[in-house]
Formats: C-alpha cells, sequence, structure tokens
C-alpha cells in the first residue's frame, strides 16, 4: 500500500463499527507474537487531561535518557502524530509495512484496534524503554488494556463525556475508566468529583493522589508544590493539575529522575490545540474543549477577558455542545458558528447559532476563513479563542503559519 492507500484503507475500518471487547485485538496481537509484552507501560484514561498528561510525562522521560514511545489519540498536525518516539512520528514506510502485517492477519478490526496493533509492534520493534499510552475511549474494554506491563494506571479528570457508550453517571464513567487498574499504584487528577475519585479509591490497592492545598501559584505557568519549582510550557490554569498527576506518576513509577530534567521537560513539552496560541496580534487562541469539564476549564481562561473575547466554535452531534456552550459563551462577546468540514458527525452551523444565540451575538459562518475574518471584525484588538472540537481544531489551525 502507498501511505494514502494506507490511511485510506485503516479510516475506511471505522471506529464504532463493531461490538467492544477486547477479543479481536487480543486475537490479533497473538497473532503478531504478543508485540505488547516486550515493553513497560504508563496506562492513562480520564475524560480530559489525558493527552496533555500524557505530552508531559514522555517528554520527562524522554529528556532524562528513556526512548519513550507515546500513543495518543487523536492527532491534531499529522495522522503519524500517534505513534511516536522521543517526539518523532513513525516513518510512513513503517506504517504501511506494519499495517500489512496486522491487515494480513485477516482479523475484522475497528480504526483504533488496527492503529492499537500497528503502534504495538512499531514500539517493540524499536526496543523502547518505556511506553506512555493514552486509551482511546473509556478504558475496560479499550483496546490498550491489553498491555500487561503496566508501571503505573494514570486516571485523569473524569467527566460526562461519551454517555451512551460509557454510562451516563460519573460514577459509571469513572468504573469504565478505572478498567485499566492492573496490579499497579494507581494516580489521579488532584481535584477529581468526589464520585469519580470514591470510585477510583475503591479500584486502587496504592494511590498517588497530589494535594492541590500544597500549591503555591506564582503566576500563570509557574508554581511551587513540594518546596519545588516548576515552569509550564503548556497555556491554561488546568494544567497545573495535569503537571502535579505527572510529578505524582514519577513518584508513582520509582523514579530517580533529577529535579533540573523534570523542570526543563515541563518548560519544553508541546502539544498542539491545547491553550495554544497561534496569533499574537490579534490574539487567538485555539483549543480541544469540546465536553462540559473542558468547558469549565476554558471559561476560567475566558472569564479574564471581561466579556470581551470572540469564539469561533464547531462541534460534533453527539457531543453535549449546548452545555459547552452555556459554560462558555456567556463569558464572550459574540460568536462564530461554522461547520466542520468532511465530518458526517458535524452540528451545522446553522443549529450551534441557534443554541449559541440565547448567550451572545451570534453569526454563521460559511467556511473557516470566513470565520477567521468575521471573528477579527468583531473582536477588533481583542482575543479569539477557537473551540468545540478537536477536529476543528486540526482544521482551522492549518490554516496558521508556524
Amino acid at each position: 500500500m502507498t501511505y494514502n492507500e494506507c490511511l485510506n484503507y485503516i479510516h475506511s475500518l471505522g471506529n464504532f463499527t463493531l461490538p467492544a471487547t477486547l477479543e479481536r485485538i487480543s486475537q490479533v496481537l497473538e497473532k503478531l507474537g504478543n508485540p505488547q509484552n516486550y515493553f513497560d507501560a504508563i496506562h492513562i484514561a480520564g475524560t480530559n487531561g489525558k493527552g496533555s498528561v500524557a505530552a508531559m510525562t514522555a517528554k520527562v522521560l524522554e529528556t532524562s535518557g528513556k526512548k519513550c514511545g507515546l500513543f495518543i489519540s487523536p492527532y491534531i498536525i499529522d495522522f503519524r502524530e500517534r505513534i511516536q518516539i522521543n517526539g518523532q512520528y513513525i516513518s510512513e514506510s513503517d506504517l504501511c509495512r506494519l499495517a500489512d502485517k496486522v491487515k494480513a492477519t485477516n482479523v475484522s478490526l475497528t480504526e483504533f484496534e488496527f492503529i492499537t496493533a500497528v503502534a504495538f509492534l512499531y514500539f517493540s520493534e524499536q526496543k523502547i524503554d518505556i511506553l506512555v499510552c493514552e486509551t482511546g475511549l473509556g478504558g475496560r474494554l479499550d483496546a490498550t488494556n491489553t498491555l500487561t506491563h503496566k508501571l503505573a494506571a494514570v486516571i485523569t479528570k473524569v467527566g460526562l463525556d461519551h454517555t451512551a457508550i460509557l454510562g451516563d453517571t460519573i460514577e459509571q464513567i469513572a468504573s469504565e475508566k478505572c478498567g485499566i487498574i492492573k496490579d499497579c499504584p494507581v494516580v489521579s487528577n488532584p481535584c477529581q468529583e468526589k464520585a469519580a475519585l470514591n470510585v477510583i479509591k475503591k479500584s486502587a490497592k496504592e494511590l498517588y493522589l497530589p494535594s492541590i492545598k500544597e500549591v503555591v501559584k506564582l503566576n500563570e505557568n509557574t508554581f511551587i508544590y513540594n518546596n519545588r519549582e516548576y515552569t509550564l510550557s503548556l497555556e491554561g490554569n488546568y494544567q497545573i493539575e495535569n503537571a502535579l498527576t505527572v510529578l505524582e506518576t514519577l513518584k508513582a513509577i520509582k523514579s530517580d529522575i533529577p529535579y533540573n530534567i523534570i523542570y526543563k521537560a515541563l518548560a519544553s513539552t508541546y502539544f498542539p490545540a491545547r491553550m495554544e496560541t497561534v496569533s499574537q496580534t490579534p490574539l487567538i487562541v485555539i483549543d480541544g474543549a469540546h465536553n462540559p469539564d473542558g468547558a469549565v476549564a476554558l471559561a476560567k481562561e475566558l472569564k479574564k477577558y471581561n466579556g470581551k473575547a470572540v469564539a469561533i466554535i464547531g462541534a460534533m452531534k453527539d457531543k453535549d455542545f449546548e452545555t459547552v456552550l452555556k459554560l462558555t459563551l456567556p463569558c464572550c462577546k459574540a460568536a462564530i458558528t461554522v461547520g466542520v468540514k468532511n465530518m458526517p458527525r458535524a452540528e451545522s452551523a446553522e443549529n450551534l447559532a441557534a443554541a449559541a444565540s440565547k448567550y451572545c451575538e451570534t453569526v454563521i459562518a460559511e467556511d473557516y476563513k470566513s470565520a477567521i475574518k468575521l471573528a477579527k471584525e468583531k473582536a477588533g484588538d481583542n482575543p479569539i479563542f477557537i473551540f468545540g472540537s478537536l477536529y476543528l481544531a486540526a482544521d482551522i489551525r492549518k490554516l496558521f503559519k508556524f
């Protein structure tokens, strides 16, 4: 297969086309020699913060001299972003070669199961020291839960998302996330909801829970924790919670990485579309907030601009965008709605506008360029925030030069 043929084949598999089970992925991995058995892993589940925690953790391990694999989803810049070693994406040729091997097992898989098998094969071949692995959805029946050598299971902030699949209460969703816990230390986000934390505590034999009360915040990105000062490259108040989760994860795996290495890594982690500034004049920020918990975090940032910020919004039909808008748009001067391109699940700009108009002035845009133009007209010298979907973030980000 050529690279484009390979991607087209993977995308053609779909993600909800087969019942949730570990049987198919386990069968494939066995045919491939069980590559998941040949490296240690830090396994991360949660509703929000998985990607940031994974990126920071991997950066610390890489900076310390480890050969560190990183498996994340979804991707923002390039499909190969999902499979990395020390910040380097898997090559197009390796992706195609290993995809052929997985395809040759002749087992029907979903897209996520397929790319998980490719990733585990790649990491095994490359003889990584450790894998930082983000679940795709949930945890208990997630394809990544075939990992066997877990140094730690990390549960980031649990909130209401994918309720049709994972359950419609925090307790049910937390229980699904805790399905990744397998005879290993457990780390939780420090600001976990009580209902979720109760489930985590019952599931964990050894729990590492950071204390947010021990944090002394010096400025937007700098804080002191356990008498050590840290500066984060990732923007947003909520990243301090994620950084504390990383620090406790390092403790849980009994890492002996020196403070100066950890400091350097946290100050240089790069992760796109997480409160990412893509323009300074005017200030334009792209954030992946697409569920209520993410919207709460984003609203805290929006409030800093005293109702003068302008929003560009796109969303999926199967997300609770009504609540996302209710939480964020009262903090905004105006909202520009746009449909996310080439996504059958995308909500129309018209329906988004109808919901958004309850909270602020709303304008419908025909496409991304029009949305940015309209937002700039409305904002003047004030900031523009783009959010509502990681698919929107990935698409619209391409219009800015880096």
